[in-house]
Formats: structure tokens, C-alpha cells, sequence
């Protein structure tokens, strides 16, 4: 599987011709749905859909059961749930987890799914689920209002994938992304950066 990263939690997967796109939110690059086959949603945030491009898109898009992506315009979706397996671009997947991680006082709360995807690589969006399956392959945030640091560690030695790579990292500036990937270098078996358009 090729995997390459575009900016905040952007990720497109290639694979036999099958071109798989997860979470293409406002910020991250028009060129990731460039000859994209099928869309994976993990949860309702604009840093994690882009309703308007994918409406024009005309591909198969994938979201959490109860997800409001219809407020700008009209995007029609498969809804899932999780535990639900499917096949998107050719890619067998298997939906996991439930809800987004609370901020403070139980907000937001909206539906979240990560995606495990081919051959065990996971993509969990805004929550720190650990799912049952094994993980070759983690997407690990890097920051949120969701999150510590030291959540996100934890997180990954409790999947111990082979590799992981930063996600959900648009908001943090130069020096706090060098922080973050210096702790997860340091403490995470196997991680690498990819800064956005680079390929893994």
C-alpha cells in the first residue's frame, strides 16, 4: 500500500489501482481526491470533510452512522457503524470505535469511526479507540483539543504497529511540531514524519 499524507488528518491510500482517500477536511490539499475512487469520513468536523468539494467529487463517500454532512450541500453518503466491514476502492475495511473524545463538559459529541483499512492500517479521527484487530500500520494524532501528548504515546504502545505516522497536526506551529515528533521519535517504535505530500 502506498500511503501518502496531506496537511491536518488528510490520508490517501493507494493500491492496485484502487485509490482510497480518508478524511479530506478544508484544509487539506484539492490534489488528495485527485482520480479518487471511494472517500472515507471518520466524523462530521470541517478539518476532516470538506462537504462542498465532495459533493462536485461524485464518488462513493463513507461516514458514521448519524453524521450531519448535509448542511451545505446536498452529499450523499453510505452511512456506517461500527464493527461494519465493506470494501471502498477495493480496500477491505472495518469500521471501529463510536464517538468523538470529549473536549470538556461531553462536547462535542458526534459520532467518530476509525478505519482499519487492507492490511491493518488505522486511521482512528478524532478519538483514541484501540481496536481488537491487529495495527501494521498507525495514524497517530499529533495534537487536539481532545488530547494530551502523552494520551497519544500511550495510544501507541498499547497498538504497537510496525509504523505509525503524525495526523491531525495542522494546528500546531514549527517549534510544537518538533516537539511532538521528537517525543513520538523517541518514544514510539517504528514512527516516521511525513510532512504533507510525502509518501510512505
Amino acid at each position: 500500500m502506498r500511503i501518502t499524507k496531506f496537511t491536518h488528518s488528510c490520508v490517501r491510500v493507494e493500491h492496485d489501482g484502487g485509490v482510497l482517500v480518508i478524511d479530506p477536511g478544508t484544509w487539506s490539499e484539492p490534489s488528495a481526491l485527485a482520480g479518487a475512487d471511494a472517500v472515507l469520513v471518520t466524523h462530521e468536523h470541517a478539518d476532516h470533510v470538506d462537504v462542498l468539494r465532495l459533493a462536485a467529487l461524485g464518488v462513493p463517500v463513507y461516514a458514521p452512522q448519524g453524521a450531519r454532512l448535509s448542511d451545505l450541500a446536498p452529499l450523499p453518503v453510505t452511512q456506517v457503524r461500527a464493527g461494519q466491514r465493506f470494501t471502498a476502492a477495493g480496500f477491505p475495511v472495518t469500521a471501529v470505535g463510536g464517538r468523538h473524545a470529549v473536549i470538556h463538559d461531553g462536547q462535542p459529541d458526534c459520532a467518530n469511526l476509525g478505519y482499519l483499512v487492507g492490511d491493518g492500517l488505522y486511521h482512528p479521527g478524532d478519538a483514541l479507540h484501540v481496536p481488537d484487530e491487529p495495527v501494521q500500520t498507525l495514524l497517530i494524532p499529533g495534537q487536539g483539543s481532545w488530547m494530551r501528548l502523552g494520551e497519544a504515546i500511550d495510544f501507541a504502545r498499547r497498538i504497537g504497529p510496525s509504523q505509525a505516522y503524525t495526523i491531525h497536526d495542522a494546528q500546531i506551529n514549527e517549534r510544537g511540531l518538533a516537539s511532538v515528533t521528537g517525543w513520538f521519535e523517541e518514544t514510539i517504535p517504528g514512527y516516521r514524519h511525513l510532512t504533507p505530500g510525502e509518501t510512505a
